[in-house]
């Protein structure tokens, strides 16, 4: 079968309908049963929520901001619907610490499509190389695994001459894991004479550009990435088409300005937040910290998804200007009390060692508006700065709202 589920391929007004039918219920349901979605969303009538324009005016979670308020509400900051028991399989921590709950259901996080459009299927063998250790990486890959059937031997991380010796006694014919670590693996085995059975590879947790990619079909593994997150799970996937990566049937995807919960234009790269239909972990408008960018038309593997272009940097620019923090939002807060500024960018560099701010905006400016926004910049930021016009269009689609570009030679 070419495509996981018929889904894949539906009409996309159909799959829209569909989201947003779901949308309501979903929000109605984390008010209801996570506790800080009952604070955040107080005076929401979810019922309401119907469009993509109604859930842009919903406050942003940002995944920045999910460790200082799971610190005061452990574990899960109030954010989580379901508690231990029954419903809760496991917990994770990632780095920070912040915690996951992993549901007891099959493909908790949905990664069986994308290791489908890599060409997993039942009967495989699956080396799985991500960590079993207090992160949730190991399980997200084991439980996709299972899901189509496949079969996993549970390598985890490090112990490189371990691992080769089982790779060479089983036979697996896929992997799934880093690509630095495929890598690494590949060279020891040249070493020691010994040939990598792998035919098929799902890779993810770093870049995997295509140089890579390209070296490995050049050995006959054929790799495909994926864009998920422990808090998410699935969000986009890489397919045989090899053109971006298609978002997952079950995530509302939105690319909105960094700082800010306001969409951006299609094609300019933005922050991609996230809201799940996840009942355990109810995420509603979450903000991965990721940036990205929509890609026009449709894949030419048949699936209808909309497409993103993949990680494209961090979203959180904040900075240290002459001793204080300036950050994204500061600067979407200058703009909307110039809504004439399409566009800015603050640029900060230091000319003879002294720090300085300058506001690059898209805008056919005057004197008049020039000050008005010094102004802005000022109050906003308690620090001065200059303002730059430029024509519109002239700033690069990059998402960087802040470009810190200080030397120190």
């Amino acid at each position: 079968m070419t495509h996981y589920d018929a889904r894949e391929t539906r009409d996309p007004a159909e799959r829209e309908r569909d989201l947003l039918a779901r949308l309501p219920g979903q929000i109605a349901h984390a008010r209801s049963k996570a506790p800080a979605f009952a604070r955040l969303l107080a005076n929401i009538d979810p019922s309401t929520i119907t469009s993509r324009e109604a859930l842009a005016a919903l406050p942003v979670t940002r995944k920045s901001e999910l460790l200082e308020l799971q610190k005061g509400a452990r574990p899960f900051g109030g954010f989580a619907a379901a508690g231990w028991g029954r419903t809760t399989a496991r917990v994770f921590a990632s780095p920070g610490p912040i915690y996951e709950p992993e549901g007891n259901r099959p493909d908790y996080w949905r990664l069986a499509r994308a290791f489908h459009a890599a060409g997993f299927r039942e009967g495989d063998l699956v080396h799985n190389t991500f960590s079993y250790h207090m992160t949730p990486a190991g399980s997200m890959m084991e439980t996709a695994a299972h899901a189509l059937g496949c079969t996993v031997f549970p390598g985890g991380v490090g112990q490189t001459d371990q691992q080769l010796e089982a790779i060479c006694d089983l036979q697996p014919n896929a992997y799934s894991g880093t690509p630095s670590f495929l890598r690494i693996l590949i060279e020891k085995a040249d070493e020691a004479g010994m040939t990598v059975p792998f035919t098929k590879a799902f890779v993810s947790g770093e870049a995997f550009p295509p140089s890579q990619r390209e070296a490995l079909s050049a050995r006959g593994i054929e790799a495909y990435q994926a864009y998920a997150t422990a808090d998410i799970g699935l969000i986009a996937f890489e397919t045989p088409a090899r053109e971006g990566l298609v978002i997952d049937e079950d995530v509302l995807v939105e690319i909105v300005r960094p700082g800010t919960g306001d969409p951006v234009a299609e094609g300019e790269v933005g922050e991609v937040v996230v809201t799940t239909f996840n009942p355990d972990y109810p995420l509603i408008r979450f903000g991965t910290g990721d940036l990205s960018a929509y890609l026009p038309g449709q894949s030419p593997c048949g699936r209808t998804n909309t497409r993103i272009k993949g990680w494209m940097g961090r979203a959180d620019q904040t900075t240290k200007v002459k001793g204080m923090f300036v950050h994204p939002g500061q600067v979407a807060a200058v703009l909307k009390r110039h809504p004439e500024v399409a566009r800015a960018r603050l640029v900060v560099d230091n000319p003879d060692l002294t720090d300085r701010m300058t506001l690059r905006c898209e805008v056919h400016g005057s004197e008049a508006l020039g000050e008005a926004l010094i102004a802005s910049l000022r109050d906003i930021t308690k620090l001065r700065g200059e303002i730059e016009f430029v024509a519109p269009g002239g700033l690069p689609n990059d998402g960087k709202v802040i470009d810190d570009i200080r030397t120190y030679d």
